[in-house]
């Protein structure tokens, strides 16, 4: 029987976050561009963490650990003022696809093992782990999921792409793609076209 606090070998381990994990073939100038024309081309909360959060990651791409100090140390000191000032917490060590759009802000800790690209995330959301005893049980975000305020994503379960997943919903099992998902727990109620483009 696994205790709390412990990692869960069955499950994949967690990024060491030892590598830059941005989206390939992209530099971090244009990933920031990208990020500015997601969220409307404003200088929004959400903007401001994803740009600290590719920055983090771009630090990891250089390889000698002296050149890459002074950008981890400017890492570390952004970080916590981040959660302060937005109320977001999103660690370099997720991995975060491309155009994704933090919608509000405040009360957002996003500790998923993986954010897909075209994501829609809203306030008051979680992702993380449901036990203790499975530090390692994250959920993946698959593409174009719409995240509605309010809702949790916990444990080792995987929303498919083009999911929507209702205000206030808690989801602790698997949502297949084109799964509209609401409730405590969240159940399916409806599947999705997926011949119709999912807004928010």
């Amino acid at each position: 029987m696994k205790r709390d606090g412990e990692f869960d070998p069955d499950l994949p381990p967690l990024s060491d976050g030892k590598k830059n994990q941005n989206p390939a073939g992209m530099s971090l100038w244009a990933l920031i561009k990208e990020d500015f024309n997601t969220h409307e081309r404003k200088l929004v909360q959400g903007f401001w963490v994803l740009t600290l959060h590719r920055f983090g990651n771009w630090r990891m791409g250089v390889h000698n650990r002296y050149l890459r100090m002074p950008f981890s140390i400017l890492y570390k000191l952004l970080f916590p003022l981040t959660e302060v000032l937005f109320g977001i917490s999103l660690g370099y060590t997720v991995k975060v696809g491309r155009r994704v759009k933090l919608e509000h802000f405040g009360g957002m800790v996003l500790v998923p093992r993986e954010i897909g690209d075209d994501v829609t995330i809203r306030q008051n959301t979680t992702f993380g782990i449901a036990k203790k005893s499975q530090l390692n049980g994250k959920p993946i975000i698959g593409d174009r999921v719409d995240i509605g305020c309010g809702v949790a994503i916990l444990g080792n379960v995987t929303i498919g792409h083009d999911s929507v997943i209702g205000a206030n919903a808690v989801v602790v099992a698997d949502i297949p793609p084109f799964s509209l998902a609401v409730g405590v727990p969240a159940k399916i109620i409806k599947t999705l076209d997926d011949s119709v483009k999912v807004t928010s």
